[in-house]
Order: structure tokens, then sequence, then C-alpha cells
């Protein structure tokens, strides 16, 4: 058995996970979703823009709503804790609902503008793009090696979860409304920073635990590094995607894989 988070001692080059000594063990694929399964201009040209225009017309129909007033609540301590740490937030005013309301769109465009994985934030987009999916304003994205792998994996009998800084409900509806039909029907399990930040080692040693499995028997797949080492460090055996022509010594001590047709054909 190879030392976890490795996949193969004498790896060069492209990634084979097939070949990998360890890849019967794998009961679990555990996937990252920007940069992995789905396009970052998808994230970055779609999706966020979408929730940075739609921001005030949805606070003003459902700011009143319990589960919006929770996110709303939850932005106001964020910005608490922001203007404490100096980090100057634009000002936050709670003379009235509608004014607090006001307060939160700047505030979430502020966090926006910041690519912040603040979790009240993430959850609030989630809810509007829920609305752009519903209204047929929004499809999602994936590259076009990903069905194919979720169904083949699926027939192995391994286990396909998502871990993304994008809510559990945002995940959800994106791989529902696929060009390639609804994908959620072969993913196992979803998990957002909920769990835990996706740079923290302690993060994956829950998803482990959520999962009854043993780290080395979930390889992780992220388009991070960063990501990927905390992965490792927790047991999971890991790999770089790499969608780009990056060259292969951008793997960062983690195997590389560029397209998911190569992962346990």
């Amino acid at each position: 058995m190879l030392r976890p988070g490795v996949l193969s001692s004498s790896f060069v080059g492209e990634l084979a996970l097939a070949a990998s000594p360890d890849a019967s063990s794998i009961r679990a694929i555990l996937l990252d979703v920007e940069g992995t399964t789905t396009p970052i201009d998808f994230v970055y040209r779609t999706l966020f823009p979408y929730a940075r225009r739609q921001a005030g017309k949805f606070l003003s129909q459902h700011g009143s709503e319990a589960s919006v007033r929770q996110d709303v609540d939850g932005l106001r301590v964020q910005h608490q804790a922001d203007a404490a740490a100096n980090l100057e937030p634009p000002f936050w005013a709670s003379d009235s609902p509608d004014v607090e309301l006001t307060s939160a769109v700047n505030y979430a465009h502020w966090l926006m503008d910041r690519d912040s994985k603040c979790a009240p934030l993430k959850s609030l987009q989630g809810k509007i793009w829920q609305e752009g999916y519903a209204g047929g304003e929004l499809r999602g994205q994936v590259f076009p090696d990903v069905p194919l792998a979720m169904s083949r994996w699926s027939r192995q009998g391994k286990r396909i979860c998502i871990y993304s800084s994008g809510s559990v409900l945002a995940q959800k509806l994106l791989f529902a409304t696929t060009a390639a039909g609804d994908l959620t029907r072969w993913i196992h399990a979803h998990f957002d920073t909920s769990i835990g930040a996706k740079a923290e080692p302690q993060s994956y040693s829950r998803i482990a635990d959520s999962l009854a499995l043993a780290a080395p028997e979930i390889v992780f797949i992220s388009d991070v590094p960063k990501e990927l080492d905390a992965a490792r460090e927790a047991g999971m055996q890991t790999a770089l995607c790499v969608r780009d022509a990056r060259p292969q010594e951008a793997g960062e001590g983690h195997p590389i894989v560029r397209s998911f047709d190569a992962l346990f054909p």
C-alpha cells in the first residue's frame, strides 16, 4: 500500500488512476466544482454577475422570508467581524428593514468583489440562482467528460461526492440542469463550507467520517493545490485537475489529471 495521498510512487506526467496500485481501494470520488467539473468562466462570467445583478431585487421581494432573513442576519454578523478587523466594509445601517436590506446588498457586493467564501453570502447566492434556474435564465455547465465519468463511476459502485465553497443548494441546482440532463442522480453526497474550510485538513476528516469511510478510500480531485494539500494531510488520495495548458510540473506534488476519461475507465 502506498502512503496516503500518493496514487503512484512511479508517477510521471499524466495520471492514469486505473493503473495505480491503490485504484482498487478507492470507494468514493470527492470532486471540487469550479475548474474541475465546471468551467471557471461559467462561475465568474455567468453565476456571480447574475447574483450581483439580482441581489437588490431578490432581497426586496424575499427579505421578509425566514431563510432569507437568516442570511441577512449572518451577513450582519460577518460585517461586524470585518469592521472589527479594520477591513473597512461599506457602512451598515439598520434604521428600518428597507435600509438594512440596502446595507445587506451593498455589503454582499463588497464581499463578491473579494470572492468571499462567507457562508451567509453563499447561501444567499444559492437562493438567487435558484430563481434564475427555475426561470430558465440559468443552466448548469459541466465539462463534456463529466456526465460520462459519473455514469461510469456509478456503475463501478464508487460513491460520487461534491465539495465546493458554493452552497449545497447551488451545487444541486448546477448539476440538475446541465445540457446532459440531471446529474444529481449519480451524486451520493454534497458538502459545502458548513463542514469546514477547504484548506483545512479537519474538513476532509469530517467528510470521511460522514461517509463512514477511511480517508485513503477517498480520492479528492481539485484544481487548487492548497485544497489537495489539506486533503492529503487528512489521509485522502489526491489528484490535481488541470483543464488548461499548464505544464505537467504544475502538479505541486499531486498527480495530474486532464480529463475524467482517464479516471477509472
